[in-house]
């Protein structure tokens, strides 16, 4: 009798986990959807200050000049991109942190497991964020008229896996920063208690996105510089690490070219999402 009830219990969990995951998503969808409208002009400047080594300055006038019209271009890859991403980020690590609990008590080891399976996940989204590089670089402005176009030639041409050019740099990425966020956000969380609200939520997210996205952002860096090819060889980490810091006069410094911006989008953006999905949490789990 004891067994079967054990297994009942198991069933009713597993079950209920189910549903959280899904207001999970549909919490991570909505924060993306708030995040993406409000920082997309701000992501574009530090987009072309990355490709073109500039100022900011200089890239706010290059996109200044090419007008209103142009100032979107590109945002629905990366609309998609993060809702999708969002999404999967929350839920599978809510998802998977409840699950590895019933493997292990240590509770490091299951945020770090749980973090790092988030954060690769994601990685199944990378074709809307390489279209998302060639529609921003404005070499390719003539060539693609829009997303679904970019995809087409990309396909037609290349096939599936020139979608996926710089794959490894996102894995990096992906898998650090959710442990190093989901981490420090728990924590800060377990330290404000009962005392957290919208602006705390806003701050707690700002704070942690901010430092994170700065120590993770030569990764970008490279990725961005991978992405922006089209066909040929499909280049290493470790070479593209090495031609980036040899053209720019082997400056490590030069991996950080836009990173003050950065910097403020993120806090802004990660504040923003951080806010967003709490309340929308809130709502959904009331």
């Amino acid at each position: 009798m004891s067994n079967v009830a054990s297994q009942n219990v198991s069933l009713r969990t597993l079950l209920t986990l189910n549903s959280n995951d899904f207001k999970e998503f549909v919490c991570g969808w909505g924060a993306a959807v708030i995040n993406v409208s409000i920082t997309f002009p701000i992501n574009k400047i530090i987009f072309r200050q990355i490709l073109e080594d500039v100022p900011a300055n200089t890239a706010f006038q290059q996109i200044s000049r090419e007008g209103i019209r142009l100032l979107y271009r590109g945002i629905l890859p990366p609309l998609c991109q993060k809702t999708l991403s969002l999404s999967i980020m929350f839920s599978m690590y809510e998802g998977c942190k409840e699950r590895l609990f019933m493997l292990t008590h240590n509770r490091i080891l299951v945020k770090i497991l749980a973090a790092h399976f988030a954060g690769t996940a994601e990685a199944i989204l990378m074709p809307l964020e390489r279209v998302q590089t060639l529609l921003q670089d404005w070499r390719y402005h003539d060539k693609f008229k829009n997303t679904s176009h970019a995809f087409k030639y990309l396909l037609s041409n290349y096939g599936i896996t020139e979608c996926y050019r710089g794959l490894v740099p996102i894995i990096y990425r992906n898998s650090c920063s959710n442990v190093m966020f989901f981490i420090l956000r728990e924590q800060s969380k377990e330290l404000i208690g009962m005392q957290e609200s919208l602006l705390t939520s806003f701050v707690n997210g700002a704070l942690i996105g901010a430092l994170t996205s700065t120590i993770f952002y030569p990764i970008n860096v490279i990725k961005v510089h991978m992405q922006s090819k089209i066909g040929g060889n499909f280049e290493k980490f470790i070479t593209v690490t090495r031609e980036i810091y040899i053209a720019r006069n082997r400056s490590i410094l030069s991996f950080y070219k836009g990173v003050h911006l950065n910097c403020i989008r993120s806090f802004i953006s990660w504040g923003i999402i951080n806010a967003s999905y709490d309340s929308l949490k809130r709502i959904m789990f009331s």
